[in-house]
């Protein structure tokens, strides 16, 4: 499942995003309404999580003008105003559900996950190419009987090739869907992880690899 959240509080951000991760989400994070509203435009994603104070453009804001250009995306609205008033104004924007601060994350998730079954949305499908499967509910490789369980960021880098097989990605691409625009971490930590996943598999006796292209990136192929 693919999860966007939308939080300018930094540490609060990152916590949710961990803790999606090892749920097995495939998370974006963002910091403020504008880039919000860019990556929820895109229909990408299965779900998103919204506060709504936010720099730029408040949440409720980017929320009305999703909604006025159709796009349907299941919206959790999160803020520190727990008011009915404030709640109207929320659901009245077309959010689907809607959380103060402050909250657990497991009543989070759970709320996702109902927003998500509500809607019909939350039907994990499993990603297929060559002889591997992919199992986005378990994050389990597996291929021919044999399985290995996949981290949370090289389940998101493998579940992103096996969207696109055979199509080229560059390591920045990679970077930017997996890691985000904003991170801190150095590129050489996509390389790990390709590395990593390779490793796993061989591991289960796959036939399918991710090759490098020299000077583009990486692709996922089958080797013969």
């Amino acid at each position: 499942m693919r999860l966007l959240i939308a939080e300018d509080e930094l540490d609060l951000a990152e916590a949710l995003t961990v803790f999606f991760e090892k749920n097995q989400f495939s998370v974006d994070t963002v910091h403020d309404g504008f880039a919000a509203y860019d990556y929820a435009s895109t229909g990408e994603y299965d779900a998103i999580v919204l506060d709504v104070m936010m720099p730029k453009m408040d949440g409720v804001q980017v929320l009305q003008r999703l909604r006025e250009e159709g796009v349907r995306t299941p919206v959790m609205m999160l803020t520190a105003k727990s008011g009915k008033d404030d709640r109207i104004t929320g659901f009245n924007a077309g959010a689907d559900d809607y959380l103060p601060k402050p909250f657990e994350p497991d009543e989070l998730i759970c709320r996702v996950r109902a927003m998500l079954r509500r809607g019909g949305t939350y039907q994990p499908t499993v990603l297929a190419f060559g002889d591997v499967t992919l199992d986005p509910g378990s994050g389990v490789l597996t291929c021919c009987g044999q399985s290995v369980r996949l981290s949370g960021r090289e389940f998101q880098v493998m579940e992103l090739f096996l969207r696109s097989p055979q199509v080229v990605l560059s390591a920045d691409r990679i970077m930017e869907r997996v890691w985000g625009w904003d991170s801190e971490a150095e590129i050489n930590v996509v390389w790990v992880h390709i590395s990593n996943l390779r490793k796993k598999l061989r591991s289960i006796g796959s036939h399918v690899t991710i090759r490098a292209s020299r000077g583009l990136g990486y692709l996922l192929e089958v080797e013969v």
